[in-house]
């Protein structure tokens, strides 16, 4: 063959190369990811919820952020309760469930979960009426702290009030002589204890020196009367015991709880105790429905998760309602992932997970969610 030949011949295997490597099982393009079905667990506020169109909530910005950074095509499809959210998952109707859903032994056999997001437990928030509250508060004002805190604001008072009396010789004022020791003296401690008209009670350096320590002794006391009321007369009566003390106190009561769920599941677990009353199971549509059950009078106990009790308090932070239990049979929280979801995709799933969590992301979304469900 000549050297012409020759030459065109290479140019051809050349340009031939590419086709022939395809038709010997050379890789080609990566086929696209299919597009995931993942089911929502519809008002399951803050951690999933769809209004006016839009799903939002801690779970579903949490699923979001990691379809995004993974690049993970996937369609929402909404399911009424977390059992048939599971169910769905487990017959490979979804691949993926979201919702905070708890990994409970029963649920562990029925279906595989990702790494876990978070820890909740279990808490009960009740109704504390207009006289429960009334008493709370008053038997906070009568709080010993409180007592021996005006005791000694008037204790010191009156010392300085004695020390002014024999500085400022008020003991042989004309004021004394028309008026009496007792009236004269009652006067000197009224204006120090208040402040008005103390210019008219001390002349001397040394007078108006214990005028300052009264001011002084004052605002102190009044600063330390405002953080102890604040405690003892706002914030203890409204997250102060019941005379709940565990789940089972709730026996012969109506208690709300959405179907399907780890707290409905505890409530018909007592009941099939065979307590001496059983429990009145109400079914909660939406967990932002709590507070109007429990104000109607409808229920006399809603049993949810910690952070969908502090959601609904929350919302209502001066309607008589106090979470009366919280942190019980704590477990983790995960994403429900269906059998035949391949191992690849799993991984890609926990792995984005893990650097969420890491990264501070869940507790940020967390926040979020609560701020703004």
């Amino acid at each position: 063959m000549s050297g012409g030949g020759a030459g065109r011949l290479a140019a051809i295997l050349l340009a031939a190369a590419p086709l022939i490597a395809g038709l010997a099982g050379a890789p080609g393009p990566a086929a696209p990811l299919p597009v995931l079905r993942v089911g929502v667990l519809d008002g399951a506020q803050p951690c999933s919820d769809e209004e006016h169109g839009q799903w939002r909530g801690l779970a579903v910005n949490l699923w979001s952020e990691l379809a995004n950074q993974e690049r993970l095509p996937f369609v929402l499809e909404a399911r009424p309760t977390a059992a048939v959210l599971i169910r769905d998952v487990q017959a490979g109707r979804l691949d993926v469930g979201l919702g905070c859903l708890t990994i409970t032994p029963d649920r562990v056999n029925a279906v595989r979960f990702s790494l876990p997001f978070q820890e909740m437990g279990l808490g009960v928030m009740e109704r504390r009426n207009r006289l429960e509250a009334g008493e709370a508060v008053l038997l906070s004002l009568l709080s010993p702290d409180l007592l021996q805190l005006l005791a000694a604001y008037l204790l010191s008072i009156g010392l300085v009030s004695g020390l002014l009396w024999q500085c400022e010789r008020h003991g042989s004022s004309p004021e004394l002589q028309r008026q009496g020791a007792r009236r004269t003296f009652a006067k000197v401690f009224q204006i120090l204890a208040t402040g008005p008209g103390t210019n008219t009670i001390a002349t001397t350096t040394r007078g108006h020196g214990l005028v300052i320590v009264s001011y002084l002794i004052r605002i102190v006391t009044a600063s330390l009367l405002v953080t102890t009321i604040t405690v003892k007369v706002v914030r203890e009566p409204a997250a102060g015991p019941t005379d709940l003390r565990q789940l089972t106190d709730l026996e012969g009561r109506r208690v709300a709880a959405r179907p399907g769920s780890v707290s409905e599941e505890v409530l018909k677990r007592i009941n099939a105790s065979a307590p001496a009353e059983a429990i009145a199971i109400v079914p909660l549509p939406q967990v932002n429905q709590a507070a109007g059950l429990l104000l109607s009078g409808q229920v006399d106990a809603v049993v949810a998760e910690d952070l969908q009790l502090l959601y609904a308090l929350q919302r209502n932070p001066r309607r008589g309602l106090v979470i009366s239990l919280q942190g019980l049979q704590r477990e983790s929280q995960a994403l429900a992932l269906a059998p035949g979801l391949p191992d690849a995709m799993v991984a890609r799933i926990n792995r984005g997970l893990s650097r969420l969590k890491r990264s501070g992301t869940v507790l940020e979304l967390q926040r979020e969610a609560m701020n703004k469900s």
